[in-house]
């Protein structure tokens, strides 16, 4: 029996989901700031998929508003990322300086 893509992608976000919150709550804190950076190299590859998918011809308008709503959130993550990444290595500076 063949799985349709929907249920295959329903089980992949599940497995994903629970993967993901295994191996994050097994991160040591010393560890967060090189995590966030990761995640948003992840989130800026996110972007270019998004916008690609916005600009190539064949797609319904359906597709191009899902694409565009990806863009907007990808982007409003990546710059929270460097935001708190940037809060976090900022507890690194010297205070005199």
């Amino acid at each position: 029996m063949l799985l349709n893509p929907m249920m295959l992608g329903f089980y992949l976000l599940v497995l994903g989901s629970f993967i993901g919150f295994e191996l994050i709550t097994k991160v040591p804190p010393t560890l967060h700031t090189p995590l966030m950076s990761g995640s948003n190299a992840i989130s800026g590859i996110s972007i270019v998929g998004a916008l690609l998918a916005m600009v190539l011809p064949p797609g319904s308008d359906l597709a191009k508003w899902l694409a565009l709503s990806a863009v907007m959130l990808a982007t409003i993550n990546v710059v929270g990322g460097f935001m708190v990444t940037d809060r976090m290595l900022q507890m690194f500076n010297r205070k005199g300086k």
